[in-house]
C-alpha cells in the first residue's frame, strides 16, 4: 500500500499544482479514483485503493497553498462504456481535476481519448509492458 500510497501522492501534487497554475474552483482540488470495487480488480483497487488516496490527500494538505483536495470515487463495473459516463459526468457537472487508478486497459484507453482534448488534463501514452499497459505522462501541449 505504501507504493499506491506514494504515486496517489504525486497525482496529487500534480493535479494542485497543475490547475493553480490556471485556475482552482473555490481552492478545491477533485481527484477521482475510478476503479473496480465490485469485480476482479477489487482486491488489488478497489476501496483500499479508494482509502490511500484519501490518506495522500490528508498528507499533501494543499501543499502548503492553502488548497483543499477532495477525493470522489467510482466503480466502472470493468466496462468502458460505464466508465465514459462516470468521466463524463466528474467533468461536466462535478468538476474533477485528476482521473487515477484505472487498472482496466479498455476503461483507461477510452478515457483518455475522451479526456485528450480537455484543456488542462495530462494526456497519456500508453506503451506495451509485460504486465501490461504503462502510462508515460505528458502534459497537454508539450
Amino acid at each position: 500500500m505504501t507504493g499506491s500510497r506514494a504515486i496517489l501522492a504525486l497525482a496529487l501534487v500534480g493535479a494542485a499544482w497543475g490547475p493553480a497554475q490556471a485556475e482552482i474552483s473555490g481552492n478545491v482540488v477533485r481527484v477521482g479514483v475510478l476503479n473496480d470495487i465490485s469485480g476482479i480488480f477489487q482486491d488489488t483497487n478497489g476501496m483500499g485503493s479508494v482509502e490511500a488516496a484519501r490518506m495522500a490527500a490528508e498528507d499533501f494538505n494543499g501543499g502548503g497553498k492553502n488548497i483543499k483536495v477532495e477525493i470522489v470515487y467510482a466503480d466502472h463495473q470493468n466496462k468502458a462504456d460505464v466508465g465514459s459516463a462516470i468521466v463524463r459526468k466528474w467533468l461536466d457537472v462535478d468538476g474533477v481535476d485528476a482521473v487515477v487508478d484505472v487498472p482496466n486497459s479498455a476503461v483507461g484507453l477510452t478515457i483518455n481519448s475522451l479526456l485528450h482534448d480537455v484543456p488542462g488534463f495530462v494526456d497519456r501514452k500508453f506503451r506495451p509492458h509485460r504486465q501490461g499497459l504503462l502510462a508515460e505522462h505528458h502534459p497537454v501541449g508539450q
